[in-house]
């Protein structure tokens, strides 16, 4: 047997070179290729070792590579140029990059929803979760190499998909999702996602996935162990938390706007399977902050009956552009209403029984919700009724907490945008009130007066007064009395949406 690279000669056996190198691989001597090839220098050249070279690679990759352990030159073609130094002698061979600020690396994290449940329920049938296992591990990095990918599964029903492009990184997630949803999105005869043999008795599941990357920015760093590391990680997990406070209980792809923009520019030449079958479409989901980072972000829509999104884009993206100017003595009310009333045109329809009437109604539909709408647009500009305003968005808000269609990101900003509003309404009403008590006379007329006055210690009739006074012409300047609180408490004014952990 070889002890020494000195002890090799033409009668050596290929097996005998590769025992002697296999042992120092395994003692650690060589974690990288480019140390191996630097010892093996002389016989580099030699023909006959050449193969066991390419051999000892594979086993440096398996025990070093960690998360790209399993990605090689012929099955992930464009990770590898991302991800891997070649080696000018053996182009099939290399090391790891250590860092990796370049564009074209993206990362998506998805969560499976009903996993512990599923768990629970199947604690006496092991076989089922044994095969839920063997698909979480088996079938989805199967996927992920037919899209050029590369997975992990990470703390029990979490998976990290890495991808070299956006239509990879878009197009695995949606697959994975065809598989354990038991749907065709992808619709791609390259990408079989149906489930064979002992998978095919598991039930169906939900899946959260965010996606990012595309942006040199945002590095990614690769650990002496090959595991990922970095803010391009973190967002992504945020991004795949975001999607599930969202929904979580049907799928769905949150992505940084970047991906978006580069899927796009991906798919203007030569088009994928989801944009030939017209699978998705990107809805603006505006900022979301993360940690002190700002993100824009996107949906990406996959139901036909969610679709309807398409329609209403135009009047979010206009309230976004209002929140981003802070423009809120009045477009953001506006602006909010105007979207609010054409989700109810176009979505689903819907009738709502109210236990508690709202404006005389005990139930809302389609149409009284948008007449909703126009009632709070009246109170705000004409009535300058900025109480009964603020008041219709509280009401907006108990019925869109009860409607399972009503999209969950606009009800997030229906309730920190009324969130805003109310932080200024006690001081309005206070400003209001005393106005009414210093022009009492001028407010109330003949016995109106009389009740004011004697009214004054009991409660209830003192409010309805009051609340009939806010609405008298002789109270002057209501607007410029909102407006001014609005100035005077901008700071307190800003709005974004927040996602994870504080």
């Amino acid at each position: 047997m070889v002890k020494d690279i000195a002890e090799y000669t033409e009668s050596t056996s290929e097996y005998e070179l590769f025992s002697f190198l296999a042992e120092k691989i395994i003692a650690r001597e060589f974690n990288s290729f480019s140390a191996l090839k630097t010892f093996l220098l002389p016989l580099v050249k030699d023909k006959k070792a050449q193969p066991v070279i390419m051999r000892c690679f594979e086993m440096i990759k398996r025990l070093n590579w960690g998360f790209f352990s399993e990605m090689t030159f012929q099955t992930h073609k464009r990770l590898w140029r991302e991800l891997v130094i070649p080696d000018q002698s053996f182009p099939e061979a290399g090391d790891l990059k250590p860092t990796l600020q370049i564009s074209n690396i993206y990362i998506a994290m998805l969560d499976i929803h009903g996993y512990t449940k599923f768990c629970m329920e199947s604690r006496k049938n092991l076989s089922m979760m044994h095969t839920l296992d063997w698909a979480m591990n088996t079938e989805v990095r199967r996927i992920s190499s037919c899209c050029q990918a590369v997975s992990q599964r990470e703390r029990g029903d979490e998976m990290v998909v890495v991808a070299a492009s956006a239509t990879d990184a878009l197009t695995v997630c949606l697959a994975i999702m065809d598989y354990f949803g038991k749907t065709n999105v992808v619709n791609d005869s390259n990408i079989p996602t149906r489930r064979q043999g002992n998978a095919e008795a598991l039930p169906t599941f939900k899946i959260s996935a965010g996606i990012t990357g595309g942006n040199t920015t945002s590095p990614l760093i690769i650990t002496e162990k090959g595991n990922l590391s970095g803010f391009l990680l973190n967002s992504g997990a945020r991004l795949q938390t975001r999607a599930n406070e969202l929904s979580s209980k049907e799928s769905r792809i949150m992505i940084a706007k970047q991906v978006y923009m580069n899927f796009v520019k991906e798919n203007q030449g030569d088009r994928c399977s989801l944009v030939k079958n017209n699978a998705v479409y990107f809805f603006d989901t505006g900022h979301i902050e993360f940690k002190g980072v700002m993100i824009p972000t996107c949906e990406a829509v996959f139901k036909e009956e969610e679709r309807y999104k398409e329609q209403f884009s135009e009047e979010l993206v206009r309230l976004f552009g209002s929140i981003r100017e802070s423009l809120w003595e009045q477009r953001i009310y506006l602006d909010l209403m105007d979207l609010l009333a054409k989700i109810a045109m176009v979505m689903p329809r819907f009738n709502l029984p109210l236990k508690t009437p709202i404006n005389g109604m005990t139930s809302i539909t389609n149409d009284s919700f948008m007449q909703l709408c126009r009632q709070g647009i009246k109170a705000y500009t004409s009535d300058e009724d900025y109480s009964g305003a603020v008041k219709t968005l509280k009401d907006l808000i108990f019925i869109t907490e009860q409607l399972p269609a009503f999209d969950r990101l606009i009800l997030d900003y229906l309730k920190g945008i009324t969130d805003k509003y109310e932080t200024l309404l006690q001081s309005y009403l206070d400003s209001m009130d005393r106005e009414i008590q210093e022009k009492a006379n001028q407010v109330y007329q003949g016995q109106f007066l009389k009740a004011y006055q004697a009214a004054k210690n009991a409660s209830t009739v003192y409010d309805k007064l009051i609340a009939m006074g806010r609405k008298s012409p002789a109270i002057t300047k209501k607007k410029t009395l909102w407006f001014n609180l609005i100035k005077a408490n901008k700071e307190k004014m800003v709005f974004t949406l927040y996602s994870g952990k504080k």
